[in-house]
């Protein structure tokens, strides 16, 4: 007698059931009152929503963080948002690895594309320097901010070094959870401090893949096989994050110079400005409030926060490769080209139908999270205390794991936030993944049906 083939989970689940213990765990330690301020229980639909954006690294919030959490909570939370930005697969498989238990291969494949690195060799020297990478720029953040906290505004010691810490972690995790009641306004003008969150955002969001690749590389060799070269997807992660950066930093610097601007110095201006175009990328802090931007510049920051950051780093989003590849198949068609090419390569067409996949459910995502937003806050939309565009705002912040709102968020219902709850965890296990996992499991093709022409466009 036959047995039947013993069923196994695709590896989705494994990420999925990992961040959701996590979410539940911070749930439970977040409700406890040593957790709060004022030793109070916490609202379980506040603790769940706090927690899922923190495990999420998202950054949205219904309670300030700063005051209505204790020490205690705002170190669980710290610790969440460790856990989503390195990956629950990560640290888990670092464990394993520090213990001498061998991968399987379900573990080695959800690793590899968390991280991005499905063609790369030697696994563990890549893990090894993700974690070597988080610990060394977050310190060096942590450093930073501190001496410039406790010398620069009279903070003192052992505050510095929590606040420099919280803030270090927050930005390289792309968290944009901030101790401070209106994120980094009240620091805007100081030069050092923003650079220093713009630098770990940045690093986040390129992924460990790229800097492993650009600290791989011997560029002091002339010999190029000695000294290896840029992969065509960190190429790819480069050269589109340089062009977003810049464009979003000066449209933005455009449409806000005599508007939200107005009241600062040349220099202020052009600071803001590349703030404003690095974290919604997807950081969540801000300088300048963003219910006070104009309605062309909240369009501009959701465009941002829809693409996100890069494969394999601790933003949401689509990602920086999954926008070039779509830009690049439209002007392949529009050429008259069967395949997709870039910088003098052929992108698989495995890459390409995964790259449609995913924009075209993200959009889809998006598109009903906020319908059901819409229908969940109708009362607050007849009331006028949310229009719809800030509701839209809020889901691509949510989806796109940011963080930035335009102040609607703690207005909302309790239906509302459970919307965002899952919005926010949709966006940061991305819709493919929840896709593959929900189907069923591929069979193979076995079937192949008769062709015939359908007129599109």
């Amino acid at each position: 007698m036959n047995e039947k083939p013993q069923y196994k989970p695709h590896p989705g689940w494994i990420a999925i059931q990992a961040f959701a213990v996590a979410i539940l765990v911070g749930t439970v330690l977040l409700v406890l009152p040593w957790s709060r301020a004022t030793k109070e229980w916490t609202d379980p639909v506040t603790a769940l929503f706090t927690s899922t954006s923190a495990t999420c690294v998202t950054g949205l919030i219904v309670e300030d963080t700063g005051t209505h959490f204790s020490a205690f909570g705002q170190l669980v939370i710290l610790l969440l948002m460790q856990l989503g930005g390195l990956g629950i697969m990560t640290l888990g498989t670092f464990l394993l690895v520090l213990s001498g238990r061998r991968l399987r291969m379900q573990d080695e494949s959800v690793l590899r594309d968390s991280l991005g690195a499905a063609g790369v060799h030697g696994l563990r020297s890549l893990l090894a320097r993700a974690l070597l990478f988080t610990v060394v720029l977050e310190a060096a953040g942590a450093a930073i901010l501190a001496y410039r906290l406790h010398g620069a505004h009279g903070y003192p010691l052992p505050r510095a070094v929590y606040y420099g810490t919280f803030h270090a972690v927050s930005a390289f995790c792309n968290a944009g959870f901030s101790l401070y009641t209106d994120s980094l306004a009240g620091l805007r003008g100081d030069p050092v401090v923003l650079a220093t969150v713009m630098a770990l955002i940045v690093l986040g969001g390129l992924g460990f893949l790229v800097l492993y690749n650009i600290t791989s590389v011997k560029f002091w060799r002339r010999d190029r096989l000695a000294r290896g070269r840029l992969t065509l997807h960190t190429r790819m992660v480069l050269a589109t994050s340089t062009i977003l950066l810049l464009t979003g930093a000066l449209l933005f610097c455009l449409l806000e110079f005599g508007h939200s601007l107005a009241a600062q110095a040349w220099p202020g201006k052009l600071l803001c400005s590349l703030f404003h175009s690095i974290t919604p990328r997807t950081a969540g802090f801000n300088v300048v409030d963003v219910g006070e931007l104009r309605p062309a510049t909240r369009l501009l920051t959701m465009l941002l926060m829809f693409v996100g950051g890069s494969p394999g780093s601790t933003a949401g989003g689509i990602k920086t490769t999954t926008l070039l590849v779509l830009l690049a198949t439209a002007v392949a068609m529009v050429r008259g080209r069967q395949e997709t090419e870039l910088r003098g390569r052929t992108v698989p067409m495995k890459v390409v139908r995964e790259a449609l996949a995913i924009f075209t459910l993200s959009f889809v995502c998006v598109l009903v999270f906020f319908f059901v937003l819409l229908l969940t806050e109708s009362r607050a939309l007849s009331g006028g205390d949310c229009a719809s565009d800030a509701l839209l705002f809020e889901t691509v912040s949510a989806f796109g794991t940011v963080g930035l709102s335009t102040g609607v968020t703690g207005d909302l219902s309790v239906l509302g936030r459970l919307c965002v709850v899952v919005c926010m965890f949709v966006g940061r296990l991305g819709p493919l993944t929840i896709a593959l996992v929900i189907g069923s499991r591929d069979l193979g093709q076995a079937v192949r049906y008769p062709e015939e022409e359908v007129v599109v466009g």
